[in-house]
């Protein structure tokens, strides 16, 4: 596993009235949903990139608003046809 280190401004935290704690967790879902919302990776992966289990990750993005399944309209219309 790598190991990334971010060098953020202290204004940054005041912004968003984050400890830089917080502030990590939000960034790695945000970071995962965005991913996940555009199809790149899979809601396994997704949730491990936020550093929570599955469940976890579709509650955090019902809380957000987010769709919690990605359907790509073509795939679906082939299984329609099918």
């Amino acid at each position: 596993m790598k190991t990334l280190t971010l060098q953020m401004p202290e204004a940054v935290f005041a912004a968003t009235r984050n400890d830089p704690d917080h502030f990590l967790k939000e960034m790695r879902f945000a970071a995962a949903a965005s991913w996940y919302g555009q199809g790149r990776i899979s809601q396994e992966v997704a949730a491990f990139v936020a550093g929570v289990d599955r469940t976890d990750f579709l509650l955090g993005l019902a809380r957000a608003g987010l769709d919690s399944f990605v359907v790509d309209m073509a795939d679906l219309d082939r299984e329609i046809e099918r």
